[in-house]
């Protein structure tokens, strides 16, 4: 038997927060890949190419990483509002 709190019961919050976990860890292994993978393992590679006098591995050190984190923010609060609304508990 599920017990019930503010109208969702036990296992949807259950559902809804795997759901949560799941979605932050996607996004945290991209973060990664880009920082360390792209920032610091494969920089050589990356530096052969270069996009307006700027070697790319430089630039995902040095800012790169930073876009990509501001990004994965906004794709973190649209997924967020999309599955807030598929488990009923979007805020007003």
């Amino acid at each position: 038997m599920s017990e019930k709190n503010n109208g969702v019961s036990q296992s949807d919050a259950d559902q809804y927060w795997q759901a949560n976990l799941k979605l932050l860890a996607k996004l945290l292994v991209v973060w990664f890949v880009v920082s360390f993978g792209f920032g610091i393992l494969l920089v050589d590679v990356l530096n052969m190419v270069s996009i307006g006098g700027v070697k790319l591995g430089f630039f995902f050190a040095q800012q790169g990483s930073i876009y990509v984190f501001v990004l994965l923010i906004f794709v973190y609060v649209r997924q967020m509002n999309k599955l807030d609304k598929k488990f009923n508990v979007e805020e007003d």
